[in-house]
């Protein structure tokens, strides 16, 4: 049935004016690991006489740059990373970013977190004008209208390109003399502005910052672009029409760490208000404990805890050092794939009535074993409470979800979703609540509304997608995709 889960779009960072830039975006990339896992890549240049340097690779990232003569092999005070997920695009090293091209003006590389709606169309259209396409991500659309832009500047060329593209981006560019970072109008992914010393830098969570000892500056804004010269003075500027922003609301529920502060909030604190407010919701004396499914339910089920006034039990144990998978049991070793992951803990879950908090719901399988595994270990009721609303939707912004026809919740209502994955009950946030919680100062539960009117996409909710999406509807119409040969390259790297 595939995997269960929300993929993270990707990870992003960059720095300029540090003679370890190298490193410090290799250690940037670690702290950005659970926005990508498929491959990562860092592109590396010295001011002084223009050269780069690239190494990109499938796998982590603590695999790919924990050798040291790879760091030096990346030299230069200026570098640009890159974490991947693909959303678009086959997996291959083909696609892994940063892109590089040389183009007019000298070499850029280009790393981007986000989807673009309209890659199709642009792409056929570039190709008929003779544009030689080396990859299947629609980042290379990006590349390629830089390089066909007449205008003069840099920063104009850019603009001239992104003002013909749809769809959500957080960019970080590099030349040989600058660094530039920029959001799309509706601001969907993130991007953050940090200082290390005298360097300038940029990552898609401020916990990247952390990591390397920088300071996190503020966020880059929706429809701004900012850009740091080889003097390291730092400008910003707002070239693209102004809209009402609409920031992907599962960056709060689920894909940033909650040890990030993205849009000027603490991750942890909307999490455990999103928590507070499924117990208030709720309102059901079903439970005897409260056990989050770990990681990303740990504090939305701390809020839940804390707001019913129940016990907060760590029910369920992670195992944190997974690899790859390459040795499979026999049939009947039951529920292997999420037993690698999770194990139940039987002395705090037996003969109690447990209230499970996950963040989200796909397709139901995942969450069907893992009920099976908190009932198997003795529990008397498993009620199953989710920490985002329902997920009906597909996402075209860069989040990897299955097709509507594969979400649980698009069919099924509550109780024939418990029936499903074999809980006794299963509840959602609903939609209005989860922007209560996102709003309500100290606890007050405040009347909340939709996307447009809180600054959030929603679409995956409510199906109400705030930017267009060409390239869906002329698939729609039937229309044939431009299919490329590197979609049939098997990765051999």
């Amino acid at each position: 049935m595939g995997d269960d889960t929300l993929r993270e779009e990707c990870g992003v960072f960059g720095v300029m004016g540090h003679k370890e830039a190298s490193a410090l975006t290799a250690l940037g990339l670690h702290a950005l690991q659970h926005r990508g896992q498929e491959a990562s890549g860092i592109v590396s240049c010295e001011q002084h006489n223009g050269f780069f340097y690239s190494h990109r690779a499938t796998g982590h990232v603590g695999d790919i740059f924990s050798k040291h003569d790879v760091i030096r092999r990346l030299k230069g005070t200026m570098a640009v990373g890159h974490n991947r997920y693909s959303t678009t695009g086959a997996s291959g090293l083909h696609n892994v970013q940063p892109l590089f091209s040389e183009l007019s003006f000298g070499g850029l590389a280009l790393a981007h977190n986000g989807n673009l709606t309209n890659a199709l169309s642009l792409r056929r259209e570039l190709v008929s004008k003779g544009s030689l396409f080396q990859s299947t991500s629609d980042t290379e659309v990006i590349v390629h209208l830089i390089a066909a832009s007449e205008a003069k500047a840099l920063e104009d060329k850019i603009v001239d390109a992104l003002t013909r593209v749809v769809g959500a981006y957080s960019l970080v560019l590099m030349t040989s003399d600058t660094l530039v970072g920029v959001r799309d109008p509706y601001g969907v992914r993130p991007l953050a502005l940090g200082r290390l010393d005298e360097a300038w830098l940029l990552a898609s969570e401020s916990c990247a910052f952390d990591i390397i000892g920088g300071t996190h500056v503020r966020d880059v804004m929706p429809g701004e672009m900012v850009v740091v010269d080889k003097a390291g003075k730092m400008r910003s500027f707002y070239p693209f029409s102004r809209v009402a922003p609409r920031f992907c609301l599962f960056e709060y529920i689920y894909f940033s760490r909650p040890d990030s502060f993205v849009e000027g909030r603490s991750v942890y604190d909307m999490r455990k208000k999103i928590g507070e407010q499924l117990a208030f919701e709720d309102g059901d004396d079903v439970g005897d404990i409260v056990v989050p499914v770990p990681d990303s339910g740990l504090a939305s089920a701390i809020g839940y805890a804390q707001a019913s006034s129940l016990p907060f039990e760590m029910g369920i144990v992670r195992n944190h050092y997974v690899g790859r998978t390459f040795i499979e049991p026999m049939e009947r070793i039951r529920h292997f794939g999420v037993r690698l992951k999770h194990n139940a803990h039987r002395a705090a879950l037996a003969d109690k009535r447990v209230i499970l908090i996950d963040d989200s719901l796909v397709r139901g399988t995942t969450s069907r074993k893992i009920v099976g595994m908190v009932r198997g270990a003795g529990a008397k009721e498993v009620h199953l409470r989710v920490s985002s609303p329902p997920v009906r939707h597909s996402c075209f912004y860069g989040i990897d979800t299955p097709d509507e026809k594969d979400l649980l919740a698009t069919q099924n209502k509550e109780k024939d979703i418990a029936k499903i994955i074999g809980a006794d009950s299963v509840r959602f946030i609903s939609l209005e609540g989860l922007y209560r919680a996102l709003h309500k100062p100290n606890g007050e539960h405040k009347q909340g509304g939709q996307g447009e009117k809180h600054g959030f996409c929603d679409a995956c909710f409510s199906g109400v997608y705030p930017i267009a999406c060409p390239d869906r509807d002329k698939l729609k119409k039937g229309e044939p995709p431009l299919l490329s040969a590197m979609s049939h390259v098997e990765n051999v790297e």
